[in-house]
């Protein structure tokens, strides 16, 4: 299986959407589990780096990228 790259501050899409409609989550905190925050509603959630790099689908915006978009 491929590993997955992602960093902290990366915009991620995740393989099913939260319940509040929205499937763009910002990755907050890692290390052996992730904290990743809804871009939607705000809501943070807090997984097990494996269970996270199964769910993950791709990254959307790396960090960093952000600010020179705005």
């Amino acid at each position: 299986m491929q590993r997955k790259e992602f960093g902290l501050g990366d915009i991620v899409e995740m393989k099913k959407p939260h319940p509040c409609g929205t499937n763009r989550w910002k990755v907050i905190r890692m290390g052996a589990d992730i904290r990743i925050k809804c871009m939607g509603c705000d809501h943070s959630v807090l997984l097990p780096r494996s269970r996270f790099e199964s769910r993950m689908k791709k990254v959307l915006i790396p960090a960093g990228q952000e600010e020179t978009e705005a």
